[in-house]
């Protein structure tokens, strides 16, 4: 049993410190002079809808318009006013959660339809003392749809007595019917020079030196939110003994000080593997969590790409750094690029997540800074491109090395990423001669392939292929029926395709052949599709085969035997059907090849399970 000290309980500041009236509320403007002027003019709304970040203020709001609404005065003859006065009974019955008529329903644990039938039932009656009957249901987004359905008619023609306040996290899961029948007002998160004033003047009241670096990492750390700083700010309190210092506060909210975010970021920029694990190794054992070390790394990203492009931003820099460290800032901005910025952010972005689902933190942190590190140095794929297409160009060294301009010494890992330089003899990207890199055929050698303007519907779809448009390649091999053709005219009939497909084909082709291309839709049947008819073909083509008098003669002499597929003795080897090759594809007819019925040699592949007829030595 606790001993009785004679002194009142301990209440936290974020209670302590709660606004009593709407002028105590920091940084919601906007919302305090229209409801102002909604008093003043007489023109109340019947419902309202608080949304806003956790902690900016709410469920404080949602009292303070109730005692707004029903505040008498210190006569007790006043009406509803923005300043309430703060002595009259419903005043203090109301700042001590006790009045009658003002109905505080937390809709997370009661959320069911029966809850919502108490709240139609009661407004039925008049309130007992005040002037309204108040409710106000917190986190509203927590109903059920059954839940919310029964409040509808309620909530659009409640009795004249009756206001409704609702305070919701999640404004995006309460249903449009109810969004739609109440005056929404969306408090904004608190600035960060709001939140250090307010947590200075109540530092304070309470007699406790607060450096103003810790003031400002509390208000960065408080993320928008009066309550959350306030929490942190009593936490501080308590571990200083009312005398907090910034690297006591950095130390409880497990932060990187901010010249050592610089130093690993710049070693990152540099490609310094073994410095920046070493930077990470010291900021662990100091306390630092790997997380927020990530999460320190990406402001600083995103900070430093703000600069590069507004230099003006500098004004705008994070929590706790110094007139140095913004110097620093600026002067890295200047050196590093936007390629290399963006690439840092999403690194670090992907790797957070990382970070934060992975089984040992720091593991995944280390593994992360490895990637950064060695991505650091590592040319453009631009810069790649070029020094391939370069005669004895080197990739490592194509575009200037990482562009950044952070002064960075050859590393071997680079040169071991990127291969060595190419030429005469030279082998690149992880040992690939030279020669077949070349021999592979370039883009540009597809597209010259195809006719750049073509005459007939087949050699559409080579141009398609020839320019990499593989999904619309296959759209009008499978799923257009053609109707019409002529050059610069198209007219099919869709089976299954986008409904855009006709709008795709005729810009590009408009775009490749420098004339404009009319592509229409028809619903006459029109032709197979080309794939039906190559299919056609080449059953054809194998029941052709199958009449020839030698192959009736193979077929009939190995019972089972099928014919899988035909190929041209004309074409080279390397053509040839691979084992167990689709008929459909290798089947495929080409010109003047009309299989072992026509004039063309062929060579036909047989697939048979069977034994040799008996007394037949040959196969």
């Amino acid at each position: 049993m606790q001993a009785d000290t004679g002194t009142s309980p301990y209440r936290v500041l974020a209670r302590k410190y709660r606004p009593q009236d709407f002028a105590g509320l920091v940084g919601q403007d906007a919302m305090v002079r229209t409801l102002s002027n909604a008093i003043a003019q007489g023109r109340l709304a019947h419902a309202f809808v608080l949304t806003g970040v956790r902690g900016v203020g709410k469920t404080t709001t949602a009292r303070i318009i109730a005692r707004a609404l029903n505040c008498i005065g210190t006569d007790g003859k006043g009406g509803p006013t923005i300043q309430p006065c703060g002595v009259c009974e419903n005043c203090r019955a109301i700042a001590e959660d006790r009045h009658v008529d003002v109905i505080e329903m937390d809709a997370a644990s009661r959320t069911g339809v029966d809850d919502i039938r108490e709240v139609i039932e009661g407004v039925r009656y008049k309130p007992v003392v005040a002037r309204y009957k108040i409710y106000i249901i917190d986190e509203v987004h927590m109903l059920s749809r059954n839940a919310f359905n029964a409040l509808l008619k309620t909530l659009e023609e409640p009795p004249e007595h009756v206001k409704f306040i609702f305070a919701t996290t999640e404004i995006r899961k309460v249903p449009v019917t109810v969004l739609s029948r109440c005056q929404r007002f969306d408090l904004r998160r608190i600035e960060r020079d709001e939140l250090a004033k307010l947590f200075t003047d109540v530092a304070a009241k309470e007699g406790a030196t607060v450096e103003p670096g810790a003031i400002e990492l509390i208000a960065y750390a408080a993320d928008g939110s009066a309550r959350d700083g306030l929490s942190i700010l009593d936490q501080a309190i308590a571990l200083g003994g009312g005398a907090v210092s910034a690297q006591q506060t950095r130390d409880m909210l497990g932060l990187a000080d901010r010249g050592e975010t610089f130093e690993l970021f710049e070693a990152l920029m540099r490609g310094d593997v073994a410095a920046a694990l070493a930077r990470v190794g010291e900021l662990y054992r100091a306390g630092a969590d790997p997380i927020v070390l990530v999460q320190d790394l990406l402001e600083l990203a995103h900070w430093l790409t703000r600069v590069k492009l507004a230099p003006e931003a500098t004004s705008d820099h994070a929590a706790g750094a110094s007139e140095t460290e913004i110097k620093r800032g600026g002067d890295m901005a200047q050196r590093l690029s936007i390629a290399n910025l963006t690439r840092a952010w999403q690194m670090l972005l992907k790797g957070l997540g990382e970070v934060q689902q992975a089984p040992q933190p720091l593991a995944a942190l280390e593994m992360l800074i490895v990637r950064l590190a060695y991505a650091a140095d590592l040319p453009t794929p631009g810069d790649l491109v070029r020094a391939l297409r370069a005669d004895g160009g080197s990739p490592a060294t194509a575009g200037g090395g990482n562009g950044s301009g952070v002064s960075a010494a050859p590393h071997p890992r680079a040169s071991a990423a990127v291969g060595p330089s190419i030429g005469s003899g030279g082998t690149a990207l992880a040992g690939a001669p030279r020669a077949e890199l070349d021999a592979r055929p370039s883009a540009e050698a597809r597209t010259e392939a195809a006719p750049a303007d073509p005459q007939t519907f087949e050699q559409v779809v080579a141009l398609f292929e020839a320019r990499r448009e593989s999904e619309l390649r296959t759209r009008l091999l499978n799923n257009v029926h053609l109707v019409a053709f002529e050059p610069g005219r198209i007219e099919f009939r869709p089976a299954g395709a986008p409904a855009d497909l006709a709008n795709r084909v005729g810009l590009l082709l408009t775009q490749w052949t420098g004339r404009r291309w009319v592509v229409a839709v028809s619903q006459t049947e029109g032709a197979p599709t080309l794939a039906e008819q190559r299919r056609a073909a080449s059953a054809k083509r194998l029941d052709q085969a199958a009449e020839h008098p030698l192959v009736r003669a193979v077929l009939d002499a190995f019972p089972g035997a099928a014919i899988t597929a035909i190929r041209d003795l004309n074409q080279p080897l390397a053509a040839a059907p691979a084992e167990g090759a689709g008929v459909a594809e290798e089947a495929r007819p080409t010109p003047g090849d009309t299989g072992p019925a026509g004039d063309s040699a062929a060579d036909l592949v047989f697939d048979s399970d069977s034994e040799l007829p008996d007394g037949d030595e040959s196969r």
